[in-house]
């Protein structure tokens, strides 16, 4: 399982954008059937593609795999360790290109300031960025927002 999604966003901005849903991708495969069992061992209850907590605001969500932003595979996955364990999370660069796959091809803002918000945070490479909108027939639309996303 690969964490992406909003989840990154909050991690990669220091919480500066707060995501209340986990997307774990399912890469192995795992039966729905196997994560219901293991999510309800620990207290949680399927709710339509979600799994909740009574004792917690978090959802969480197991999209299938491919692993991919846009139309590309996900370049790198990175482990974030702490107390609990580690967890394996998309890079902040294929975070930035997975919220702004969300404004470029269905025009969402909210996305677009995500974006914003790592590219703000961490070191990402731009360049890769705009090689991959390329890649999305988006190139004319990177260029557009390019300095909103220079630190």
């Amino acid at each position: 399982m690969v964490l992406s999604g909003g989840a990154c966003v909050s991690i990669y901005s220091e919480r500066r954008y707060v995501s209340v849903d986990l997307d774990l991708v399912n890469l192995r495969l795992a039966k729905r059937r196997r994560i219901r069992e293991a999510m309800e061992a620990i207290g949680f209850s399927e709710q339509g593609r979600h799994f909740a907590h009574p004792d917690t605001v978090y959802l969480v969500e197991f999209p299938p795999g491919p692993l991919a932003v846009g139309s590309e595979p996900v370049k790198e996955v990175v482990p974030l360790t702490q107390e609990t364990g580690t967890i394996r999370m998309i890079s902040a660069t294929d975070c930035v290109k997975d919220r702004l796959t969300w404004y470029y091809h269905s025009d969402d803002a909210q996305c677009l300031e995500q974006a914003s918000l790592v590219a703000h945070s961490r070191e990402i490479d731009l360049e890769e960025i705009r090689r991959w909108s390329e890649g999305e027939g988006k190139l004319s639309t990177f260029e557009s927002i390019e300095d909103r996303l220079k630190r």
